[in-house]
């Protein structure tokens, strides 16, 4: 298991030791001043050092949906429907003129009548195979995951899986493995058993009936990404609206969805996050999730907005998208307009937006 800084300087480091451990101490400071701040988005930069150790667990994040599982607003989520697997292409160190070049090449795509301008309804055909991409690139992860823990296609038993995530732990996998064949205590903290209930809860919710605790490969990716799945999508949502539901009626309002985590503003730059918390939730709750404009959301609005193959929602997306980089107010997106609101469409700003149009065209 991980220790904590407490933990690490009450060691006897020799000498030679004590740059490191006072670097990674300092290190372990700055991660927890970092977080006490609300995290409104998560970046996909961010995330990527955590991918490879937290593997076995149900990403907190999934590629091409508006909100994270803990119902924080996915920051990459326009790049991630632009571009699809192409984002990667779009590094900040990347060169400005070759990736101009490529958003030219991703406008044209998208334009599918040749018109030199995206309508909502070819940026909406172009959200849904985005989508579809990255729904794919999941299965591709979930089946090599699958079949790694279970070779003999038997099915991947709740009891398997536990010893596989407790070993991510710290914890020695063949003891795990013997203790919860013997029903014995198996000796974990709070915390860990905490994350325990809650994956057992989603592991039942995948487990079609008749249950029996042993996930099929499909039954497995919809523990996994319950993003494509009818049930577990509606199970997401209703964690989300448990979590951020204040007076506890099943429903979110404008104040609940927008209230901050807990945490003090400390200084005017971390007032500045609050403000950009608020304002971008704000934005989300009224233009896009609340459907009907009556200031509450319910569970069937939230399960369409979360819903990344839902055609309606896409639509919305499509002319938020534009209106957005619509300088002109034509309801199309344009070449000069894309180049110049490159950040919003790729995370990347690629400078002389105005000058490179007649470059690329």
């Amino acid at each position: 298991a991980a220790q904590t800084p407490a933990a690490m300087a009450s060691r006897q480091a020799p000498l030679c030791g004590l740059a490191p451990c006072c670097l990674w101490l300092l290190g372990v400071v700055l991660l927890m001043n970092a977080s006490a701040r609300p995290a409104n988005h998560s970046s996909a930069r961010e995330r990527a050092g955590n991918r490879e150790e937290n593997e076995i667990l149900p990403p907190d994040h999934l590629n091409g949906v508006k909100l994270e599982m803990d119902g924080h607003l996915n920051k990459d989520f326009h790049q991630e429907v632009f571009l699809g697997k192409d984002m990667d292409d779009f590094e900040e160190d990347a060169e400005p003129r070759k990736s101009r070049r490529k958003l030219m090449v991703i406008f044209s795509k998208v334009d599918l009548n040749t018109d030199r301008r995206i309508s909502a309804k070819e940026m909406q055909k172009w959200i849904m195979q985005k989508t579809a991409e990255h729904f794919q690139e999941a299965v591709a992860e979930s089946r090599a995951h699958f079949r790694a823990v279970d070779p003999d296609g038997d099915g991947h038993s709740w009891d398997e899986y536990k010893v596989k995530f407790l070993a991510t732990k710290g914890h020695n996998e063949r003891e795990v493995a013997e203790k919860i064949k013997n029903k014995w205590d198996l000796n974990i903290d709070e915390e860990t058993q905490e994350v325990l209930e809650n994956l057992k809860d989603r592991w039942y919710q995948a487990d079609n009936p008749p249950p029996d605790l042993l996930l099929t490969e499909s039954e497995f990716l919809s523990f996994l990404h319950p993003e494509h799945s009818r049930g577990m999508l509606q199970f997401m949502v209703k964690e989300i609206i448990r979590d951020l539901d204040q007076d506890g009626d099943k429903k979110l309002s404008l104040s609940e969805f927008i209230s901050l985590p807990v945490g003090t503003v400390e200084n005017q730059q971390g007032q500045d996050v609050d403000d950009s918390w608020v304002r971008d939730r704000k934005r989300e709750f009224e233009e896009l999730i609340d459907a009907n404009h009556d200031g509450i959301v319910t569970m069937a609005e939230l399960e369409d907005y979360m819903d990344p193959m839902n055609e309606f929602s896409a639509l919305n997306e499509a002319k938020q998208m534009i209106a957005i980089a619509d300088e002109n107010q034509n309801h199309y997106l344009e070449p000069e307009e894309v180049l110049k609101y490159s950040e919003f469409f790729t995370g990347s700003k690629l400078v002389d937006y105005a000058r490179s149009v007649h470059e690329e065209f």
